[in-house]
């Protein structure tokens, strides 16, 4: 089950978008910054390792997420996808990754493998002078 982020825990910021636009991109605050503090957070301890862990451009050294969205021109359209990328991020750290238990080859791989492995040998003792 995916963990839901409450707004109470999130800070928004409104920015001004970046890139061409007309006049009107420099005149109003459309974009969104969004900040999610992971270490005070209410999320279980295991998903907060697992987010500080991943080698993610938007999580910077103190454990914060920053998220810009500027894709549209409403702001809460912007606060919205910040919202949801952010739900992304969370809900991908929350699955726990499946434990690895190492297994031995089977009889039937080792014997192909000597089997090959002969073959290349006389291959390449063939490859030797040719004798008058």
């Amino acid at each position: 089950m995916p963990h839901v982020i409450s707004e109470a825990e999130v800070e928004f910021s409104a920015v001004r978008a970046q890139g061409p636009g007309g006049q009107n991109v420099h005149k109003v605050s459309s974009a969104v910054h969004l900040r999610f503090d992971i270490r005070a957070s209410s999320l279980p301890p295991d998903v907060k390792n697992r987010l500080l862990a991943l080698s993610d451009q938007r999580i910077n050294k103190d454990g914060v997420i920053v998220i810009k969205a500027q894709a549209s021109r409403s702001h809460e359209k912007n606060k919205a996808a910040a919202l949801e990328r952010l739900q992304a991020l969370v809900g991908e750290a929350s699955h726990a990754p499946r434990v690895r238990r190492p297994t031995k080859p089977t009889f039937g791989s080792k014997q192909r493998r000597l089997v090959s492995k002969a073959f290349r040998s006389g291959v390449k003792a063939s490859r030797g002078r040719v004798r008058d």
